[in-house]
């Protein structure tokens, strides 16, 4: 059988980390250090001008850390907070957890749909915009640089909604970097390398403003007081060099390749499919259960969309990271063995 339920990253496609496990990477820090590594800030505040975003930089332990200790210090239970939908799991469970009332946006290829954000808007006080810029997971939609725009003009007249941007798989989307948090009063972009560089480094460096920066940082000293310098030197010097940055540039196109060897396979046989960036492909299903069942009878492990799902229509999701693009036919089969021809329908 092959798992292709979760959207962890293929461990062969992670660069080498422990050949900069070097002596002198660890340096003595007492508690009055800076709390983001001068290195790594220089390396990040680079790659997040050259994406057009200027903010105060910290450092947080992955991309959930960082909107749990955003959202907490801003928002209180009861606050509305727009979501995109399908939403990643671990996103709901967060905001069930703060006590926050969820406002679903519906999105297509580009990301939340103008019109659907405009009526939820409109429809009640919102404190909070969280979406993902690229690789949403489970769609794998992606900003536009059109659609970018269209959205902050959309958001133009709520000068006080809180922006965020949970950029989990930056480095290795397979899409451009566009942001919506340009001009805002509140926002924060985070930047996780736990795709590109394996999750157990619990490392993302966020982008904010200075108010928003000042509540994040009171958070985590009043917690574990910062992240670890050690895992943030590690970090810088796995960016810093060039054989590790071709080895993330090479697992970028690799999982572009199998995403896309994927979306083609199933369209060969009349399978409508979305996942323009990222680890992951829907598939529209006209039921979830019983056809995740049936791949599992062919030996493919695939994620129901229910978790996911506040009002979108079925659909499983395929985690592509570890899918030999050579097999993807064989999994288009197994799709098409299931369906039935008038069940193929696009969401």
């Amino acid at each position: 059988m092959q798992d292709l339920s979760t959207s962890s990253p293929a461990p062969d496609l992670l660069p080498d980390i422990a050949a900069h496990l070097t002596p002198n990477l660890y340096e003595p820090l007492l508690y009055d250090g800076p709390p983001v590594e001068p290195h790594l800030a220089e390396i990040m505040r680079d790659q997040f001008a050259t994406d057009g975003i200027d903010g105060v930089l910290t450092a947080v332990n992955g991309a959930l850390d960082g909107m749990e200790r955003i959202l907490s210090t801003w928002l209180r239970p009861g606050d509305a907070v727009l979501v995109e939908d399908p939403q990643w799991v671990s996103s709901l469970a967060l905001f069930s957890v703060l006590g926050l009332d969820i406002v679903p946006v519906a999105v297509d290829d580009e990301g939340m749909i103008p019109a659907r954000l405009r009526e939820a808007l409109a429809s009640r006080r919102c404190s909070a915009l969280v979406l993902t810029p690229r690789a949403q997971n489970p769609s794998g939609a992606a900003l536009s640089a059109e659609r970018a725009e269209i959205l902050r003009g959309e958001i133009a007249a709520y000068p006080d909604l809180l922006v965020i941007e949970d950029d989990h798989a930056g480095l290795i989307a397979g899409a451009p970097a566009r942001t919506v948090t340009t001009g805002r009063r509140a926002w924060a972009v985070i930047r996780s390398m736990s795709k590109a560089l394996g999750p157990d480094l619990r490392v993302a460096i966020m982008a904010s403003d200075a108010d928003t920066a000042d509540r994040v940082q009171g958070r985590l000293l009043i917690g574990p007081g910062w992240v670890s310098h050690f895992s943030q030197r590690l970090v810088s010097a796995v960016l810093a060099d060039p054989e590790a940055r071709s080895a993330v540039g090479h697992a970028e196109r690799t999982y572009t390749l199998r995403r896309e060897a994927l979306i083609d396979a199933l369209a060969t046989r009349g399978i409508a499919s979305r996942g323009r960036s990222g680890l992951n492909v829907l598939v529209p299903a006209p039921e979830e259960a019983p056809l995740a069942a049936f791949l599992l009878s062919r030996g493919w492990a695939v994620r129901s969309g229910e978790a996911f799902r506040l009002g979108s229509r079925p659909f499983l999701r395929v985690s592509i990271a570890t899918l030999d693009s050579e097999r993807a036919p064989e999994l288009a089969d197994a799709f098409a063995e299931a369906m039935r021809p008038g069940d193929r329908r696009a969401i």
